[in-house]
């Protein structure tokens, strides 16, 4: 581990403690300390949101919404978000993610065509769509009218927004886990391969 990492949060700054936080703090606190409450549990995006309690209610509300409100298919959420981390290279959020993948039908071809930035050729359309518009956001920094319109035309309007929502939402949490140097728990073995 990093020296500038520490032992008990796994990243840069120490873990607050409940008994510092104030009320709001202290809920948030309270909320992810829950089992099952998270991926990740303290040690996590929740941990180092205990330093914003307040911006944390927003964005566990928006994260709420739009992973399970928003109307996608689990399968396609967590291919949206995978492909995000993938994006971000952000091993943290790929390993709480892959495995919630897995457990929600997405096909090991489809992990593996995200995992080593493979073609999206012979995939199912709607799949292979949200994998090509997160490499067009994130590495191309440009959206092309012809994919545009391909997501457009399965996801409308509307949903196609969210859908980029979501992957916005998950790429700020890597940058957030990029700036703390956010290590995997310990004992977990990375998965993604990185440079």
């Amino acid at each position: 581990m990093p020296s500038d990492i520490d032992p008990q949060s796994g990243f840069r700054l120490p873990l607050p403690k409940r008994e510092d936080l104030d009320d709001i703090g202290k809920r948030h606190y309270d909320r992810v300390a829950q089992p099952g409450a998270s991926l990740a549990g303290l040690q996590g995006p929740s941990g180092i949101q205990l330093y914003s309690p307040r911006s944390a209610e927003h964005v566990r509300a928006l994260n709420r919404y739009l992973r399970y409100e928003a109307g996608f298919s689990p399968r396609i959420r967590e291919i949206a978000i995978l492909a995000t981390a993938r994006e971000m290279d952000s091993q943290f959020e790929w390993c709480a993610h892959e495995p919630e993948a897995l457990k929600e039908g997405v096909a090991p071809r489809v992990i593996d065509a995200i995992k080593h930035r493979e073609s999206t050729a012979g995939l199912d359309e709607t799949e292979a769509t949200v994998i090509e518009l997160a490499h067009q956001i994130f590495r191309d920094h440009k959206v092309t009218p012809d994919l545009f319109a391909k997501a457009k035309a399965l996801f409308g309007p509307n949903k196609l927004v969210e859908l980029v929502m979501l992957m916005g939402n998950y790429a700020a949490t890597a940058a957030l886990l990029i700036a703390v140097d956010m290590q995997l728990h310990r004992g977990q073995k990375p998965l993604l391969p990185l440079p």
